[in-house]
């Protein structure tokens, strides 16, 4: 038996799918070099952005053949995509072939639903849980080992589909995170650790007691072992001075620090329910300079917000030139289902949000030819 695991969205997505490939493994089966050699299709899906959703269907859709020339292959669709009902329900009704339809939740029971389609039974879906620890990973990222540090988010930006399906924030154990590092390094084989989580910097707010994510690096660091450490994604409102301390003086840590404007105007960033201003973002990002002069920083941003003018635009573009990251990603604001945003009057035309877009993206390439940045 072979299968088959198709990946969309975030490097969440990517750890959450290497789980997914340890527990086809412990059933048996071994990777196929392309679906039509599987047994067993999984789609572990992302909600953040409508274009990953039509590329899903439009996926799914094309094994409808497939599956008729094999009535044994099973398909599974799951992850964020399908934690929110209705697509879910859209899913089983628009294609009956589909087998599995499990949100991010229900992951870790992976083998018991792929069981449940082979003797025919009906399984409950979880809503929430706790984090599951007992199921491992097929580590398939080379010299780098993916480790989570806490799932769900506690933000709830206006535009963002995260807190909806992924839930509140949720930390692991420092002892557990520890634990699984240690074992990673033993293997011999990889050279860096990267920490995952909706918002890092929010780590161990909710353990008893308390565990900053600053103590967490430190004591990542004092692990013996030649390997460098990295992290993903921070928000500005929770990066605190005692974190960029510690990146710059632990040696371990990786000078690299992504951290998301989303929108250089502060009439935006509010509408978005980014909870910082243009200029505390600002402030931010010089104390990062000041003391980790070679910190490589990079950010994301999201044009054609709701209602967003030309000006306030040129009030991202203009940050963008005064900060001149490394590097950026610019998406176009993408309605989601749920979302506060979604509601809103004044939703920017698409052919606005391509140009603005676009014009974001040719300053960066010039920025960086400017900088001599790769």
């Amino acid at each position: 038996m072979k299968y088959y695991i198709v990946t969309y969205g975030c490097q969440m997505n990517v750890h959450e799918s290497e789980k997914l490939a340890s527990i086809c493994e412990k059933m048996g089966y071994t990777l196929a070099d392309k679906r039509e050699d599987a047994d067993l299709i999984v789609f572990n899906t992302c909600a953040i952005r409508e274009g990953a959703e039509d590329r899903v269907f439009g996926n799914v859709g094309a094994l409808k053949k497939l599956k008729k020339q094999k009535p044994s292959l099973i398909i599974a669709v799951c992850g964020c995509m399908t934690q929110k009902q209705t697509t879910a329900n859209y899913i089983m009704n628009t294609f009956p072939f589909v087998d599995i339809v499990i949100g991010t939740f229900n992951l870790p029971n992976f083998e018991h639903y792929v069981n449940a389609v082979k003797t025919g039974r009906q399984l409950e879906l979880l809503q929430e849980g706790d984090i599951d620890e007992s199921v491992p990973y097929k580590r398939t990222s080379g010299d780098n080992a993916w480790v989570n540090i806490m799932q769900g988010c506690n933000n709830f930006c206006t535009y963002c589909i995260v807190p909806y399906v992924k839930g509140r924030e949720k930390s692991r154990q420092e002892a557990n995170i520890l634990k699984e590092i240690r074992e990673v390094l033993a293997e011999g084989k990889y050279k860096k650790i990267t920490l995952l989580g909706q918002n890092v910097n929010s780590y161990g707010k909710d353990l008893v007691p308390a565990v900053p994510f600053a103590q967490l690096l430190r004591d990542i660091c004092a692990i013996e072992g030649d390997f460098k450490l990295t992290f993903m994604t921070s928000h500005p409102k929770d990066l605190t001075d005692e974190v960029i301390d510690v990146i710059a003086n632990e040696d371990k840590i990786l000078k690299d620090i992504h951290l998301p404007a989303q929108s250089g105007n502060n009439r935006i960033l509010k509408l978005m329910n980014r909870v910082y201003t243009r200029e505390k973002y600002l402030g931010i990002i010089n104390k990062i300079r000041e003391k980790i002069p070679d910190a490589r920083i990079t950010s994301d941003f999201i044009v054609g917000f709701p209602t967003e003018t030309e000006e306030e635009f040129q009030d991202t573009m203009s940050l963008v030139r005064e900060v001149k990251f490394d590097s950026i990603f610019a998406f176009m604001y993408s309605p989601r289902e749920g979302t506060v945003a979604s509601k809103m009057e004044g939703q920017v035309p698409q052919e606005i949000k391509q140009r603005r877009v676009n014009e974001l993206l040719a300053l960066e390439k010039e920025i960086q030819k400017q900088e001599g940045k790769k």
